[in-house]
């Protein structure tokens, strides 16, 4: 090897990647996967060394998309039910108004995973098309 090439070996400190971790996944997982990749437009090795590494270095504690979202939801159930009687000159008690927060923090998670889910069913219809 001439002297100049191995001088700049030398100087990069780069660390190799020489361990696999590894799991299986069914066709269809994988299937995914490599979309989730595509649309990075990252190879699926280098997205999924990504993804675990973000996943491992977040904080345990750390609060999820899925709780944010199912607070949003909380919200919209919330606005929609006590805005709706105003908007037609209602008025509603402060019965009803307990009635109303009890209501959507008995449903906003159940909510919540229904527009999740009618989410990832769009989003998977637009990668078939």
């Amino acid at each position: 090897m001439p002297p100049i090439i191995a001088d700049a070996n030398r100087s990069q400190s780069r660390e190799f990647r020489t361990v696999t971790a590894s799991t299986k996944v069914t066709e269809l997982e994988l299937g995914e996967l490599e979309r989730a990749a595509a649309l990075r437009g990252v190879r699926l090795g280098e997205w999924v060394r990504d993804v675990l590494l973000r996943e491992a270095r977040s904080p345990s504690d750390a609060i999820s998309l899925t709780h944010v979202m199912t607070e949003i939801v909380g919200l919209q159930l919330f606005l929609t039910n006590a805005l709706t009687p105003v908007v037609c000159g209602e008025r509603i008690s402060s019965k009803q108004y307990e009635e109303l927060l009890q209501n959507v923090k008995a449903n906003k998670h159940r909510a919540a995973r229904e527009v999740i889910a009618q989410c990832i069913a769009t989003r998977q219809e637009e990668d078939h098309v």
